[in-house]
């Protein structure tokens, strides 16, 4: 008898992992787009974001994103259940976008079309960037150990239920503009001038209003702390246009967690577009997940 066909993970772009991590994982990615002026690129081909942030800047109407069509997904689970495989699909929470009801859309399609479309398991990562990207490496461990789809699940679900992630940007002006603010509105309009502290529970949820940058950067290394004492180890950083910040923050966090990153990642042009140049964050889950 042959071995089981491992099961396939597959995620979308805006989980920002870097390129080396998913060819080493045989992950899938799927890209969002990002529409500038009416011009629309697919996020997967934009690898000149500081062009990209100045596109934006000069831009009267801002950007807008839009989730994958489903023709999108189909390019990419059609072959792989040629191959006989399952597949986990992780998408950026269905409280901030339509991606995860693209995927299931595309895979009601392959049901209905008899290729095996039953075979696809669509997971709402309820998160976005690093805190999706540890979801997607937790299942991608548990699929390299032969697991089915029901054990690769159940990994990313333990690591989405471990997960902390916090990120500090410099304003909530792109988030306002982009509707996607959650429960930051009631910040907007604050006389202070501040520094937000945010994090992603299904949508932007706020943590603390700081007055400056630098104490809203300690109070990311304060929240490492707090993972480390908790025993969610596996770590990773990530920034938008700030890689001298966020080396320092990677150079905290070896010295509070002993060990190196799980990975270190720029956030690319769809969720930069929500939030704007000058994020940082950092987040993580159990070692244990991830292995």
């Amino acid at each position: 008898m042959s071995p089981p066909t491992p099961t396939a993970v597959v995620c979308d772009t805006t989980a920002y992992l870097p390129t080396e991590v998913l060819a080493a994982r045989g992950v899938k990615t799927i890209s969002l787009y990002v529409a500038v002026d009416g011009h629309q690129e697919r996020e997967a081909e934009i690898t000149d974001y500081a062009g990209f942030y100045e596109r934006l800047r000069a831009s009267e109407s801002g950007a807008t994103t839009s989730q994958p069509s489903i023709g999108d997904f189909l390019s990419i689970y059609e072959p792989l259940l040629d191959e006989g495989r399952e597949v986990v699909s992780i998408h950026i929470s269905a409280g901030i976008s339509g991606t995860w009801e693209a995927a299931g859309q595309a895979r009601e399609r392959l049901i209905a079309e008899g290729k095996g479309g039953e075979r696809i398991h669509v997971f709402d990562s309820r998160s976005a960037a690093g805190g999706m990207g540890l979801s997607v490496l937790a299942a991608s461990a548990a699929a390299a150990a032969e697991g089915d789809a029901e054990a690769v699940w159940a990994r990313a679900e333990q690591a989405r239920q471990e997960l902390k992630m916090w990120f500090a940007i410099d304003t909530l002006e792109y988030l306002r503009r982009g509707g996607r603010i959650g429960g930051a509105r009631a910040w907007i309009g604050s006389a202070l001038k501040i520094k937000p502290i945010l994090t992603l529970e299904e949508e932007i949820t706020p943590v603390e209003r700081v007055r400056t940058r630098a104490r809203s950067i300690e109070r990311l290394r304060d929240y490492a702390r707090q993972h480390h004492e908790s025993g969610f180890d596996g770590w990773v950083v990530q920034h938008i246009q700030d890689d001298e910040t966020a080396a320092a923050l990677v150079d905290d966090g070896r010295e509070i967690f002993g060990c190196e990153p799980v990975f270190v990642s720029e956030i690319g042009a769809v969720l930069g577009a929500h939030v704007g140049p000058g994020l940082l964050g950092i987040g993580s889950v159990s070692k244990d997940v991830l292995s």
